[in-house]
């Protein structure tokens, strides 16, 4: 199968290389045009997961509409908010039935749309063609060929299937399912957790702290997709639970990391120059709290990490709310 992956980041390379070794040719999209040249001439992204050899079947190019063409899976791999604005450009290039993959985990600011929802009105294809990949998927171990598994979402399941077929290697192994609004909340919010608990371990806080962190973050996962209408059991599964647990507890989590340096004292800004890459965590901590309050539901973990992010609040103070609210059951 011919497909083409836009992005060249470090989850866009690793996914190019499943791709190739599960027997497809790719076309990688670099948008700059050295990055790509060097993945033509060398076989490996010098810029991410750089000693990883991607095989023959992956090349590259920085031109959108060449990786596109007549390619019958697309895979979108940019950061969330960017994902609108490059759609834009290459929604004409896309073949009538190719099947659109959001790698993507994050909630558009200001419209609150998840990624599959902003990729069906920004290339005008149908719901159905857009499949949704989410789960426990740090980019450094996959490239290492260590065995992980993934969850592929599409409401036509054909296509989820088809999807499957095409990403199933002897180290990746990717389950459908039909959930897309409970996969991609699992993926959006578990990275604005992590940052939260990336905060309480720069802080030196326990495991008791850590572990409430996931089981109340998780709560609160689950309730804003039980109000989207997500199935609860999702949360339980591997774009739940695994993808939580996934981000949370290794150091190759950049919302994790990027959640250390906060914790540390570091305002926004130096956090973000502290840290090389995206940590969506941080944008979407807005878009999800807006879409909470949208529908009613309280996610108080997501409201501190808010407010120590964008308000600026020393993250003690953020500690303290969260442990003064009112008691409740469980």
């Amino acid at each position: 199968m011919r497909t083409a992956v836009l992005g060249a980041g470090s989850w866009g390379t690793a996914f190019a290389k499943i791709l190739a070794d599960a027997g497809n040719d790719v076309v990688l999209w670099a948008r700059r045009p050295e990055i790509a040249a060097a993945i033509r001439d060398t076989g490996r992204n010098p810029e991410y997961l750089e000693d990883t050899p991607l095989g023959e079947r992956v090349t590259a190019t920085a031109s959108a509409t060449e990786a596109i063409k007549g390619a019958e899976l697309v895979v979108l791999a940019v950061p969330s908010q960017t994902l609108r604005v490059n759609l834009g450009d290459w929604a004409a290039d896309l073949t009538d039935d190719s099947t659109l993959v959001s790698l993507m985990k994050g909630i558009e600011l200001g419209t609150t749309q998840r990624m599959s929802q902003v990729i069906v009105e920004a290339a005008r294809v149908a719901p159905e063609r857009v499949a949704v990949v989410s789960g426990p998927n740090l980019a450094g171990e996959i490239a290492l060929e260590q065995p992980a598994a993934t969850v592929v979402a599409c409401s036509d399941i054909d296509r989820a299937t088809r999807v499957q077929r095409a990403i199933t290697t002897p180290y990746f192994r990717p389950y459908t399912n039909d959930d897309v609004v409970g996969c991609e909340l699992g993926g959006a919010v578990k990275n604005v957790i992590a940052l939260a608990f990336g905060i309480a371990h720069a802080m030196g806080l326990g495991d008791n702290t850590k572990a409430m962190l996931i089981t109340r973050g998780l709560a609160e996962t689950a309730r804003l997709g039980v109000a989207l209408g997500a199935d609860p059991l999702t949360f339980s599964g591997l774009a739940g639970l695994g993808d939580l647990v996934g981000t949370c507890m290794s150091p190759l989590s950049r919302n994790r990391t990027f959640g250390e340096h906060l914790g540390r004292g570091k305002t926004l800004e130096q956090a973000q120059a502290a840290t090389r890459y995206t940590a969506e965590g941080v944008k979407s901590c807005l878009a999800i709290r807006d879409l909470a309050r949208a529908h009613g539901v309280e996610m108080p973990i997501t409201e501190q990490v808010e407010r120590v992010c964008h308000e600026g609040v020393d993250p003690r103070i953020a500690v303290a709310a969260l442990m003064s609210r009112s008691t409740k059951a469980e």
